[in-house]
């Protein structure tokens, strides 16, 4: 009668690990796979008229491209911005580990001040990250076509 027992205790041991390792087979273990290429480009922020744009160009650091950013509801358009300049970030693009680091530059005396932040979702529609040290403070774009 005790063999009987311990084997059925036995048996429901063994059904309880093969199921949890079976629900544990379902969730990702991988990090989502990004690209530099959709990155780059024109993005708009959540339908508002505040758009930023990832470029090709070569900044003079290694690694890092720039990128500008403008506001519309305030009447500055892309074309206004001075280069180097208010509006000018360089940024690079960790897609190993989804940090995306931007310097943005200022007009007055060259400050330069760094944002950092985790890309949750970019594909060729969609850009989404948060900033690392501020979780709740999140964004989100749609691609654009170039204007």
């Amino acid at each position: 009668m005790r063999a009987c027992t311990f084997r059925k205790s036995a048996l429901r041991l063994l059904f309880f690990a093969l199921a949890g390792a079976a629900l544990t087979g379902c969730i990702p273990t991988t990090q989502p796979t990004f690209y530099l290429h959709d990155l780059q480009g024109l993005w708009q922020e959540n339908n508002t008229q505040h758009y930023v744009r990832f470029t090709t160009e070569q900044s003079d650091e290694a690694g890092y491209l720039y990128g500008r950013e403008w506001d519309e509801g305030e009447d500055i358009f892309e074309e206004d911005l001075v280069p180097h300049g208010n509006g000018w970030f360089k940024y690079l693009f960790e897609t190993d580990n989804q940090k995306l680091t931007e310097i943005h530059l200022m007009d007055n005396g060259g400050a330069e001040i760094p944002k950092i932040y985790v890309v949750t979702k970019l594909n060729s529609t969609t850009l989404e990250y948060y900033e690392k040290d501020h979780k709740a403070i999140t964004y989100r774009f749609q691609k654009m076509v170039e204007k």
